[in-house]
C-alpha cells in the first residue's frame, strides 16, 4: 500500500512545532503541496521540504484573527489551485507554573487556550470548507486529554474535549459535502514543547509508568496515522476519534496526573 497526496494541497497549522513539523514532511514525502501554517517559525520546515523536492510555502498568521485566517487560505487556493486537507495541529498549553485548581486557575490562561486550541479549529475550518467543494478531509488533532483529564489544566481539557465533539457535529453536517472530518488524540509525546510540562522527574517517570508501552512518543508515529485516515484509504472514516497513546487511557489512568 502506497500512500500519495500527487495534486493535492494539505495545510498544516501549527506546522513549526515538533508535530506539525513531523505531519508537514510526512504528507511532503507523499507527494503533497503543503501549506506551512504557523505565526513564527514556519521558515525551517519550508525551507527543508523544498530542498528535498518537495513543495512548500509559509503562510504567517495568528489563528485567533478570522480575518488573517481567511487571507491566508484565500492565498493558499490561489497559490495552490485547491485546499483537499486540512490539519488543524495549532494548540498550547499552560506551563507548570500555571497548572492550578478550577478556583484557581488563571481566567487569562482559560481565553488563551480556548482561542487557540478550540476556537482555532473552527475558525479555520469554517475558512477551509468553503474551497473543498470535491470533498476533502479535516483531521482535529485534540489529546487524551480530551478523553479522560489530567489534574489542574482544566482549560486545556476543556478545549481538547470540545474539539472531540466539534470534530463528531462536523463529520455529521460536512459528509453531505463529501468532506471527512476526524480526531487524533495523541498522548505525551516526545518533543520540546511537551516536555517543558513534565520538568520534575519524578512526575515524567510516574506518567511512564502508567502508559502500557512503557515511553513517549516520537512524533512520526502520530504523523503516520494523521495521513492515513486523511487519505484515500479512509476514505469510510468520519466522525472518528482515534487515541495514539502507547496505551495510556486503556486503563483510564490520565487522570491521575
Amino acid at each position: 500500500m502506497k500512500i500519495s497526496y500527487e495534486g493535492k494541497t494539505v495545510i498544516v497549522t501549527g506546522a513549526a512545532g515538533g508535530l506539525g513539523k513531523a505531519m508537514s514532511r510526512l504528507f511532503a514525502e507523499c507527494g503533497a503541496k503543503v501549506a506551512v501554517c504557523d505565526i513564527a517559525g514556519g521558515e525551517a520546515i519550508t525551507e527543508e521540504i523544498n530542498n528535498a523536492g518537495g513543495t512548500a510555502k509559509y503562510y504567517r498568521f495568528d489563528i485567533r484573527d478570522r480575518e488573517q485566517i481567511e487571507k491566508a487560505f484565500a492565498g493558499i487556493k490561489n497559490d495552490f489551485g485547491s485546499i483537499d486537507v486540512l490539519v488543524n495541529n495549532a494548540g498550547i498549553n499552560g506551563g507548570p507554573e500555571e497548572r492550578k485548581t478550577v478556583e484557581f486557575y488563571s481566567d487569562g490562561l482559560w481565553d488563551k487556550i480556548i482561542s487557540i486550541d478550540l476556537d482555532g479549529v473552527y475558525k479555520c475550518s469554517k475558512a477551509a470548507i468553503p474551497y473543498m467543494q470535491n470533498g476533502g478531509a479535516i483531521l482535529n488533532i485534540s489529546s487524551v486529554v480530551g478523553v479522560v483529564p489530567l489534574r489542574n489544566q482544566c482549560g486545556f481539557a476543556a478545549a481538547k474535549a470540545g474539539v472531540v465533539n466539534l470534530t463528531k457535529a462536523m463529520a455529521i453536517e460536512m459528509a453531505p459535502k463529501k468532506i471527512r472530518v476526524n480526531c487524533i488524540c495523541p498522548g505525551t509525546i516526545g518533543i520540546a514543547v511537551t516536555n517543558t510540562l513534565w520538568t520534575d522527574d519524578s512526575a515524567m517517570k510516574g506518567l511512564l509508568a502508567h502508559i502500557p508501552l512503557g515511553r513517549q512518543a516520537v512524533p512520526d508515529e502520530i504523523a503516520a496515522p494523521t495521513v492515513f485516515v486523511c487519505s484515500d484509504y479512509a476514505s469510510y472514516m468520519t466522525g472518528a476519534v482515534i487515541t495514539v497513546d502507547g496505551g495510556w487511557t486503556a486503563g483510564g489512568y490520565a487522570r491521575n496526573f
